[in-house]
């Protein structure tokens, strides 16, 4: 509306029967005084396109002026006055009658509603800030009043507290000195009475040691008169011995000279002329050959070492016979050593990873179709992101251990054989199942529960799940299963099975074996089947008691 030139068109009705060539003058003029025809001509006739008394006026643009607003205690028409001067129009744009203000540009008109919108959008702001802080104010005001209360309870409850607290320790540390003072005497008493015993004691035994010790005294004189005639007759007996020590020994050690002396001559000529001798070459020829030959064949040893590699089958030929033992402690030495450098360059996780896959090797190799293929397949483990993925979020929150396998596996039905898609979660103490759109736990079955896992020897993965009779989560029977890494699975759950039961679980692999579904012994059979259904194998119940499994 804005954007264009609008226009009023009032209409006259020239009779009420809605006839043409029919004028009514009393009904027309009556129209013409009813909407002011005449008037509105006389204000055009003069110029002015818009008219409006003194008290609208100042009603609806009184905000534009200070002096004016909010309330104007004088006469209406010198309060537009008074507006008008302060919005600086010019005179020849608006004239006032008796009773109304007169407006001759349009744009006037349109410039004061512009300047009213904007100033009512000034005044909303200004009251919603006001009220805003009012508001605040009094929640604030509210606020302080309640902390104050808050802490003078506080503050009573504190002091309570405190009072107690010192009332009760004060009587624990009076009745700890009344204690103390009470023993004090006691052992005060107690060391009086032992002090009187002991002066009794010692007396009688200062007694007794002054006469034992003149008796002693007495008897010590005795003995010392006998000693000394006893000491010198045996140290003139021992002056004689030891002279004639002397004597044996320097004879025997003039006649060791004499026979040291001849020995030390005649080894001093035999080693003169023992290089003379020809039994002594050939003993001296062997030992050099023998030190070349060992030094030419360590030579070519370092020359033709394989390489550091274990698998490295490669091993220099041995050159002469004699070394036969000697070439194979080497070559045993030096295989031991090369792996020892391979394993150091393992990290902790590298190293839990080969002892996973030589634990598979061990339980599965020459005896599972399958194995080969999956020795060239790291084990991941987590193969859905179950912490980054909010479909599963609660199961996460679920699951509150640390989750060493998780997988979607094929759930055969023990009625028909058909597989439905379930999440396979290991952990160190459980295996749950849980429903692949809602993430909702189906089944939980303890590691202790778990006693055997039966497959097959062929191409496949399926699996059966043993568990133990009469447990909670035995109600059903046994699970079979069908995985894309069964390897990895049947392998991560014997390892998680006897770090946690200390018990080796039992896996069987057969191509015919029981499982125990609800009251029923089922056999699991596996045949060859035909090429249909392409390279997946297909499960179909047979009877009660028999279910086969096509592997192409």
């Amino acid at each position: 509306m804005k954007s264009v030139n609008l226009y009023l068109a009032e209409c006259i009705k020239p009779n009420d029967k809605k006839a043409a060539h029919i004028f009514n003058d009393a009904l027309v003029c009556h129209q013409i005084r009813y909407l002011g025809l005449l008037e509105n001509v006389r204000v055009r006739r003069a110029g002015y396109a818009f008219r409006q008394a003194y008290e609208p006026c100042l009603e609806r643009y009184k905000m534009l002026c200070k002096q004016t607003w909010p309330h104007w205690r004088g006469p209406a028409r010198t309060g537009v006055e008074v507006l008008f001067n302060e919005l600086e129009i010019p005179e020849e744009e608006f004239s006032f009658g008796r009773s109304k203000i007169f407006i001759r540009n349009p744009r006037t008109l349109f410039k004061l509603e512009d300047l009213r919108k904007q100033r009512l959008e000034d005044l909303a702001t200004l009251i919603e800030k006001i009220y805003r802080g009012w508001k605040c104010r009094t929640r604030f005001l509210l606020m302080k009043k309640s902390q104050i209360v808050i802490a003078a309870w506080f503050r009573r409850y504190a002091q309570q507290k405190k009072y107690q607290k010192i009332k009760s320790s004060a009587i624990i540390v009076q009745s700890y000195i009344r204690g103390w003072k009470a023993r004090e005497l006691l052992r005060e008493l107690k060391h009086q009475k032992r002090c009187n015993e002991a002066a009794t004691i010692i007396a009688a035994y200062w007694h007794g040691t002054q006469a034992r010790r003149e008796l002693r005294r007495l008897k010590e004189e005795a003995r010392n008169k006998h000693a000394i005639a006893v000491i010198w007759a045996y140290w003139l007996g021992y002056k004689a011995r030891r002279e004639l020590k002397r004597l044996k020994e320097e004879a025997r050690r003039k006649h060791a000279v004499a026979v040291i002396w001849a020995y030390w001559l005649g080894l001093k000529v035999r080693r003169e002329y023992r290089k003379f001798f020809r039994a002594n070459a050939g003993r001296k020829i062997y030992e050099f050959t023998l030190q070349r030959l060992m030094q030419k064949y360590f030579l070519e040893m370092k020359n033709k070492m394989p390489s550091l590699s274990p698998i490295d089958k490669n091993w220099p030929a041995r050159p002469y016979l004699f070394l036969d033992s000697t070439h194979k402690e080497l070559k045993r030495i030096f295989h031991l050593w090369r792996c020892k450098k391979y394993r150091d360059q393992f990290t902790d996780q590298q190293k839990l990873i080969y002892e996973e896959k030589l634990e598979a090797s061990e339980l599965f190799k020459d005896k599972k179709a399958l194995y080969p293929a999956s020795v060239g397949q790291p084990f991941q483990g987590a193969y859905l992101e179950i912490s980054k993925n909010p479909k599963y979020k609660k199961l996460k929150d679920a699951v509150d251990e640390k989750i060493i396998i998780a997988e979607v596996v094929n759930k055969i039905n023990r009625a028909n054989g058909k597989a439905t898609s379930r999440i396979f979660l290991l952990t160190k103490n459980n295996v749950l199942l849980a429903d692949q759109k809602s993430g909702n736990i189906k089944s939980e079955v303890p590691l202790g529960d778990v006693t055997k896992v039966s497959m097959s020897s062929q191409n496949d993965g399926f699996f059966a799940v043993h568990l133990k009779e009469g447990s909670g989560a035995a109600s059903k029977g046994d699970f079979l299963f069908s995985s894309d890494h069964l390897i990895e699975m049947a392998t991560k759950l014997y390892r998680t099975t006897l770090s946690q039961t200390k018990q080796k679980l039992n896996i069987e692999i057969s191509d015919e074996f029981l499982v125990q579904f609800r009251q029923d012994k089922v056999c699991v059979k596996f045949i060859q089947g035909s090429q249909k259904n392409g390279n997946v194998p297909t499960c179909k119940r047979k009877n009660n008691r028999l279910l086969e499994v096509a592997v192409p």
